[in-house]
């Protein structure tokens, strides 16, 4: 992840970058406004999850995507074991992407689970744990983001460099192929113009 912003570059896709940035501040927004102001309990944890709920969804199924062609899923085989599925774009797509959209999720994607981490501090310093429900539910959906498209990002290199790698090897042994066929015609014609030379 390059962690400086590039410099004189637009977003390519804003409406997305809005809709990936929204729903985290709107769940931070009202987590932090609604402690403050209102008293029920039940409120707050409904509406702060439904909205990390959210901006979970639209992470893991639009904005990774759109942003960083990345998209990850988690299913139970036949065996009951939890297998990672990962799917990125290819390697020209990847490298078409635009830095400033992939700069802001990335960013996002780390801060939010941060911001989480001190709101459950400050819950643990206030002596109000039902919060901190509220709290670990959020930093859950933040977490399992952030693993979801680590795995995939490092899954993604992987694929790249097998792909250069194999790649190369062709292009090697097309090379071989064309460089022992020049010899073996450049010794056919030597073998041929010694025997013209003889006849002759």
């Amino acid at each position: 992840m390059d962690l400086s912003q590039p410099a004189g570059e637009n977003y390519g896709n804003p409406k997305t970058c809005l809709f990936h940035v929204l729903f985290k501040a709107a769940a931070l927004a009202f987590y932090i406004l609604s402690t403050l102001f209102v008293d029920s309990f039940v409120i707050i944890f409904v509406v702060t999850v439904v909205l990390g709920a959210l901006d979970f969804w639209v992470v893991k199924n639009i904005s990774g995507r759109i942003l960083v062609g990345l998209r990850w899923w988690n299913e139970i085989n036949e065996q009951g074991e939890s297998v990672w599925k990962f799917e990125c774009l290819d390697q020209q797509s990847l490298a078409r992407m635009n830095k400033k959209d992939s700069w802001l999720f990335w960013w996002t994607l780390y801060l939010n689970a941060v911001a989480w981490i001190i709101l459950g501090i400050f819950s643990i310093i206030r002596f109000k744990a039902d919060y901190l429900l509220v709290v670990g539910v959020c930093l859950s959906l933040s977490v399992a983001n952030i693993v979801g498209f680590t795995k995939c990002r490092k899954d993604a290199k992987k694929q790249i460099q097998a792909f250069a790698s194999q790649n190369l090897a062709s292009r090697l042994s097309s090379t071989i192929q064309s460089v022992f066929s020049v010899l073996v015609s450049f010794t056919f014609c030597l073998k041929e113009a010694s025997r013209g030379g003889v006849m002759s």
